[in-house]
């Protein structure tokens, strides 16, 4: 047996050369940084390995076999990891006396477990980055394919992903690079600055609050306003005097719904047709505190219908209608942007998310978000009236998105 050296300026130059000398004959003794890339100088990386004297040529090799191989050496390295780490718990654990210096060993071994770890996905991760696709003219890191793979599954468009990870290597300091908790921890804080919010703010006594809801067929408009109307009548520490007006009255169904529950909130509501009506209920409704207004789902194609809800928008005279555009979750980005785009002939002011407990990506809200630059206020997370409606918060939506990483 003996060992050989490879070295490169990057880790995946390094491992090419490995590849292309010994093929899958190589096991890797020792994988390092020697010198550290600065603005001026290239870095150099050194990987060790063992290899059959005999070995001359590198063996025909199956497509990403190597990649295989290294990553089933991986697999049975974690198994010894948690072997140590799980007998590191029970000496703990039966041995309430434990002296000083076998606490320091312990705590010596703990280090060397976490160093080995993290070893593992940066070799996890060179691995993966090499039998990637290229992408363009990005170089993703070894140590960011991690954190990048998670990203562009959770349904966040490419060419935004790309955008934020060149920020991020722009940005990130080279100190942050070594562990994968603090590339988590910077590209988490990172995407949680690009989601605007609006935050729910209460309003003086006398100051009037009119939200309309727009939005496709079928996102759950009608049962979000249900959901706001019981929040602002009865569960906020103020109570606001509520009315509901809905113009959806195409579908008798959306219309005794609110009906439904108007009279189980002792609610006032107004179903209106045409402009005039419109006026007329918002009138009747001037002493309400808050009046939230459901409209008829149409087709974002369908601009007729969308361009009509403009005459109702412009009929207030005592406060300016808040238009907030409700979409679900589960409609990828391309449709969700074709969305607001058709629908952005009204002033839109926010963007409202639901079924998010129908979907286990959300990549595709961050990406109209980042695309947009409207404030989410509320997501709808469930069908409960009125329980299953949180203010928009961009700590759950970031950890939603990146929810693959431990």
């Amino acid at each position: 047996m003996a060992l050989k050296t490879f070295t490169g300026q990057t880790m995946q130059e390094a491992m090419a050369k490995v590849k292309a000398a010994v093929g899958d004959d190589a096991l890797i003794v020792s994988n390092r940084e020697i010198k550290r890339k600065t603005l001026t100088t290239p870095g150099l990386y050194e990987i060790v390995v063992k290899i059959d004297d005999e070995v001359k040529q590198p063996k025909k090799e199956k497509k990403n076999s190597f990649g295989n191989d290294v990553l089933l050496k991986i697999s049975e390295a974690a198994k010894e990891i948690n072997s140590i780490s799980n007998s590191k718990d029970k000496f703990q654990n039966s041995n309430t006396n434990t002296s000083n210096t076998n606490v320091v060993e312990i705590k010596e071994l703990q280090k060397e477990i976490k160093e080995i770890t993290n070893h593992m996905k940066l070799l996890q991760a060179t691995v993966w980055d090499l039998n990637a696709p290229k992408r363009d003219n990005l170089i993703i890191p070894p140590e960011f394919s991690e954190i990048y793979a998670v990203a562009k599954n959770s349904g966040m468009n490419k060419s935004h992903l790309d955008e934020i990870m060149e920020l991020t290597l722009k940005h990130m300091p080279v100190k942050m690079r070594k562990s994968p908790v603090t590339i988590k921890r910077y590209f988490n804080t990172l995407l949680k600055k690009m989601i605007p919010i609006r935050h729910e703010k209460e309003f003086a006594v006398g100051q009037k609050k009119i939200m309309m809801f727009v939005g496709p067929t079928g996102v759950g408009k009608t049962t979000t306003i249900a959901k706001l109307a019981a929040r602002y009548a009865f569960k906020k520490h103020r109570k606001y005097k509520v009315g509901i007006i809905t113009l959806d009255t195409y579908r008798i169904g959306a219309v005794e719904q609110l009906m439904t529950y108007a009279r189980m909130m002792k609610l006032s509501i107004e179903a209106v047709v045409d402009p005039e009506d419109f006026s007329e209920a918002l009138y009747k409704l001037k002493n309400n505190d808050i009046i939230l207004i459901d409209t008829v789902g149409s087709s974002q194609h369908d601009k007729d219908k969308v361009d009509r809800l403009n005459q109702f928008i412009n009929v207030s005279t005592f406060a300016s209608i808040d238009v907030n555009l409700v979409m679900s979750a589960t409609t990828k980005y391309e449709d969700l942007k074709d969305i607001y785009e058709n629908f952005a002939i009204l002033p839109i002011d926010t963007c409202i998310f639901t079924k998010l407990d129908e979907t286990i990506t959300l990549g595709n809200l961050f990406s109209l978000i980042y695309n947009v630059k409207k404030p989410v206020s509320y997501l709808s997370i469930g069908q409960e009236v009125p329980d299953d409606l949180m203010v928009a918060d961009n700590d759950y939506l970031v950890n939603k998105i990146l929810k693959d990483i431990k």
